[in-house]
């Protein structure tokens, strides 16, 4: 392949990298995300940075920011929306380091960050990823 023309994903070629990654995941996974909002950002902000203690600003791939579906109460009256941030910047880091796809590293941030929302084990998750 000639790269020598190739450039890096834009946010929004990003984006629809992580929806078609996000389409081809488990019916059953997806319908129980239904409420959850995915955003890509180039990098996590100052606050995430902050309250994750993080040194650089590419030690996070992706996060699940809300309440997760084990940790809510029936007494809850709302909550903010649950949202999923994918981090382009640091996963095009990691990508120039392993030998997997940048397909394959979306969904399998997808899958871990949306199954914090789940609750889900490693486990569970690996076997999601597994099927998709």
């Amino acid at each position: 392949m000639d790269w020598s023309e190739t450039k890096a994903p834009t946010l929004e070629e990003f984006e629809r990298i992580a929806q078609t990654a996000f389409s081809e995941l488990p019916d059953h996974f997806r319908t129980r995300c239904a409420d959850v909002i995915l955003r890509v950002q180039d990098f996590p902000d100052a606050d995430v940075m902050r309250e994750m203690e993080l040194e650089s600003p590419f030690d996070i791939l992706g996060l699940y920011h809300g309440v997760a579906e084990t940790h809510r109460s029936v007494l809850e009256v709302s909550h903010l929306p649950d949202m999923v941030f994918l981090y382009r910047r640091p996963m095009l880091d990691y990508w120039t380091e392993y030998d997997e796809t940048l397909g394959d590293i979306i969904r399998h941030v997808l899958v871990h960050e949306i199954g914090h929302h789940l609750g889900f084990s490693d486990d569970d998750m690996h076997a999601i990823e597994r099927g998709a």
